[in-house]
């Protein structure tokens, strides 16, 4: 995959993958506790993830033009220390019950993430030949749903086991027991986010004696004209947007989708899905709240995606990478109107499946986008980055229409996500294959 002087710097820039795939997905296990003690509405707790998101349109691009003035290596050790900062203020957020701090700390952990993003990237694109860039990514990128696999059992376990109250619940209580409920639940959200916040500066020390090749020159301040004209990076570009649209909102409201199908009643009533449940948190069921029974399932929607990735670097580097995501896109498409179209068991089964089809999408877009792109892959990667911004578009639209219709009318917004895909995967084959 990679030359033997790349190995070392591959496996380095791979364990930055896995930590904001993990902490991407940790995040929205806060959005079913948030909605509650805040008593928000669907499109409400969907701000949190437009928080998130809105990092990457914001700061991509002057990503870049950090990235010109430090160096890749000091961007990347600047970009775990910002995370570390964004983890830490949950600990504030969760002490004043401050909504708007949440948001805050959301925005500077995501500003973290943006600029390893866009240094990473196109790292790995080029630690080897221009062939084997597609096949490369996506493996770098299974490791990235290695983190976002193992998040759900993480958050179930430490953000979602105890039982969370509603507002009417809360209102009953008397001061003291209102006063003894809020410090549990900030001790629930501070401790996980301040030892993550430890980790990340340790990762950062690390990076500061990790020897990363110069091969990647000096970003440019110009060329965004030149690259903005190239129409294969503009298609990938609105690719990019409504595939981070469509699996952040998926992921985001799949706790909530399948409490609303009564699915944690169905668990616990059905023997080899109450052993699943059981096995992925380690406790029985009966003493948890049915966000963390529905939420242990939600592991398969994003182990479905580590599993692809490294199915996909395979596939990938033996066929037309536009062919493969062709194809990821109808299996898809298929599987949501399954979702859409059935209760029970049938529907929340073939939504946690999507995830498998998800997997190759960002980096096989990402490389397709940017393969006839030599000197100004940096400003590429500054433009394709900035529109993760779909994941603070698509799950607030998609929580109002859920507001609105259900989740089962909103799913159309996912099939056209989708669908644009497979556009984009079918013009590439024409264009470039």
């Amino acid at each position: 995959m990679t030359k033997n002087k790349y190995l070392f710097p591959f496996i380095a820039l791979t364990s930055l993958f896995f930590l904001w795939g993990f902490l991407t997905v940790l995040v929205d296990f806060l959005i079913p506790r948030l909605k509650e003690i805040f008593t928000l509405t669907y499109f409400q707790a969907g701000l949190v993830q437009f928080a998130f998101f809105m990092a990457y349109f914001l700061l991509s691009i002057p990503a870049g033009f950090i990235l010109s003035k430090i160096g890749y290596k000091k961007g990347i050790i600047l970009g775990l220390l910002t995370m570390a900062l964004g983890c830490f203020l949950f600990y504030p957020a969760a002490e004043f019950r401050t909504f708007s701090i949440f948001l805050m700390a959301y925005f500077i952990l995501a500003g973290g993430m943006t600029i390893l993003q866009v240094a990473a990237n196109p790292f790995v694109a080029v630690l080897g030949d221009k062939k084997g860039a597609s096949s490369r990514l996506n493996l770098a990128q299974a490791f990235n749903s290695l983190g976002t696999a193992i998040a759900p059992a993480i958050g179930a376990t430490f953000l979602l086991s105890d039982t969370i109250k509603t507002t009417a619940e809360i209102d009953i209580l008397s001061e003291i027991e209102k006063s003894a409920y809020y410090i549990a639940e900030a001790v629930a959200v501070q401790t996980p986010f301040v030892l993550l916040s430890a980790c990340i500066v340790v990762l950062a020390v690390i990076f500061a004696f990790v020897k990363l090749p110069s091969i990647i020159k000096t970003v440019s301040n110009s060329g965004y004209r030149e690259v903005l004209k190239n129409k294969v990076l503009m298609m990938g570009a609105f690719a990019i947007l409504v595939y981070v649209g469509a699996e952040v909102a998926i992921g985001s409201y799949l706790v909530n989708y399948f409490i609303d199908m009564d699915m944690h009643l169905i668990i616990q009533s059905t023997p080899w899905m109450n052993n699943i449940a059981i096995n992925i948190l380690n406790t029985d069921l009966v003493s948890l709240d049915k966000r963390a029974i529905v939420g242990a399932f939600v592991t398969f929607y994003w182990s479905g995606a580590m599993i692809g990735r490294f199915v996909g670097a395979y596939l990938t580097s033996k066929n037309n990478p536009s062919k493969v995501l062709r194809f990821f896109a109808i299996g898809a498409l298929l599987f949501i109107v399954i979702s859409m179209n059935t209760v029970g068991v049938i529907s929340m089964w073939s939504i946690l499946a999507v995830g498998l089809f998800n997997s190759i999408m960002f980096p096989t877009i990402f490389t397709l986008s940017i393969q006839d792109i030599d000197e100004l892959k940096p400003q590429a990667s500054g433009i394709l980055c900035t529109m993760i911004v779909g994941g603070a578009i698509i799950p607030p639209l998609y929580g109002f229409i859920t507001d609105l219709s259900g989740f089962k009318t909103a799913m159309i917004l996912l099939l056209a996500c989708y669908g644009y895909i497979y556009y984009f995967a079918k013009s590439t084959s024409k264009n470039l294959a």
